[in-house]
């Protein structure tokens, strides 16, 4: 029976996939418009983020789209296909879970982020505009 609800389950994830990246396309918000000193100043603190995700994991997606919605440039880890990403979530995180939001302070501390609602709130907070 655990054979077949497995089986079930990847088929399910296998169908469903292509709709989710669809409509991830499809209703992914336009980004929010800054001059190109602003930019050029998120653009840098976007350079010690990191987001670590699956591509069709729905709480992914979620992120994915407040990123957008913010007009940032944060790097993309794939922990699902690349098993490098995975270890490093692995070792630096603790856990493979996803998303998670791998942030390295000024300090040159890194912290860990998980949660979606908890990214999002982060991102809105740090980059949010009016």
């Amino acid at each position: 029976m655990r054979l077949v609800l497995r089986y079930f389950f990847r088929t399910l994830r296998l169908l469903l996939a292509p709709v989710m990246l669809i409509a991830e396309k499809l209703s992914t918000p336009q980004a929010v418009e800054r001059s190109e000193a602003e930019q050029a100043e998120v653009d840098r603190a976007c350079e010690a983020l990191a987001l670590y995700q699956f591509r069709t994991c729905p709480f992914c997606i979620k992120v994915r789209k407040e990123i957008a919605r913010l007009g940032l440039k944060i790097e993309i880890r794939d922990a699902q296909l690349d098993p490098d990403h995975r270890q490093a979530l692995q070792e630096g995180g603790g856990k493979v879970k996803v998303p998670c939001l791998h942030i390295t302070h000024d300090d040159g501390n890194v912290e860990w982020l998980y949660e979606s609602d908890a990214i999002n709130a982060y991102l809105h907070k740090r980059f949010g505009a009016a």
